[in-house]
């Protein structure tokens, strides 16, 4: 069980009030308890990070009791201009900080789903594969927190790690190298196939990337597409100024019983999508290709 969000807005916003509108869709509800076991703890963490007034902020619960976990809820009081947000149960590390989605390091945020095979053998060659000043920096005993720096290990082999100012298509580059690496790891060392979905956030864009279960995207711009997530608020120019040149990008995967919602557009296996910071006329549309 788990969620994978990430936006991008022009306004800070936009994010919160979408989420809040379909709560359904962005709610979570946890294993239930095992009647065997009455006080065993839920299994269930969940993280935020955002860019809010040019600053990382990060929000981590590694435990949560709460029947039902809602992004709406989760974020309703952030206002960011982008947002990688993650729900899971626990599969591989303890219930902690260090191994709460969404990771961060730099200007970077990063969250997944699904898991690699045989995870406990790949890790320490993934590790080994990482330059040193990496792999002390792993903090935590999950596979997605060494994808995540794998992939800043591609970034800094094409001398972009210190870069402010990265382009999509490098960021592309190095989550494609990533993955070709650990399903080449998970091959030699299992049987089972890498199956993972990553969203990973900057300043400028946001990529979602599905190799995994269903995941969608859209772009809401300008008065008419976001008239909907106003619907409670007069959309006079004094109650929402600057509505008509405001837009937001939203990826999201992980829907209950793999069902993605008509309001998105279905991302296909083996592809990435990423959006970046546009406007209502259409500039910045979603880019989508093929790993």
């Amino acid at each position: 069980m788990a969620r994978l969000v990430g936006f991008i807005a022009n306004r800070p916003d936009l994010g919160s009030r979408a989420l809040a509108v379909d709560a359904s869709l962005y709610s979570v509800r946890p294993p239930e308890p095992d009647p065997t076991q009455a006080e065993a703890p839920s299994s269930v963490s969940w993280g935020v990070g955002f860019y809010q007034g040019g600053e990382i902020l990060l929000q981590r619960r590694p435990f949560d009791d709460r029947r039902v976990l809602s992004f709406g809820e989760l974020v309703k009081d952030i206002r960011a201009d982008v947002l990688v947000g993650h729900i899971r149960t626990a599969t591989v590390g303890a219930l902690r900080t260090e191994n709460t989605h969404p990771f961060r390091y730099r200007n970077w945020l990063f969250a997944s789903t699904g898991t690699v095979p045989n995870a406990e053998k790949i890790r320490g060659r993934l590790l080994e594969s990482l330059p040193q000043f990496l792999a002390r920096d792993v903090r935590g005993e999950t596979d997605a927190e060494l994808v995540f720096y794998t992939f800043l290990s591609f970034l800094h082999d094409a001398g972009r790690l210190d870069r402010a100012d990265v382009p999509a298509a490098a960021a592309r580059d190095a989550i494609r190298s990533s993955l070709a690496l650990v399903s080449r790891i998970c091959a030699e060392e299992s049987s089972e196939p890498l199956r993972l979905n990553l969203m990973l956030g900057c300043s400028d864009f946001v990529i979602g990337t599905r190799t995994f279960s269903p995941m969608g995207y859209s772009v809401l711009a300008g008065r008419q597409g976001l008239e909907r997530i106003f619907d409670k608020e007069s959309l006079s120019r004094t109650k929402v100024p600057h509505l008509v040149s405001a837009r937001l990008g939203l990826i999201a995967s992980d829907f209950e019983d793999n069902r993605l919602p008509s309001s998105l557009t279905e991302l296909k296996d083996g592809h990435t999508v990423t959006i970046a910071h546009g406007n209502a006329a259409g500039d910045g549309e979603p880019h989508v290709e093929a790993l």
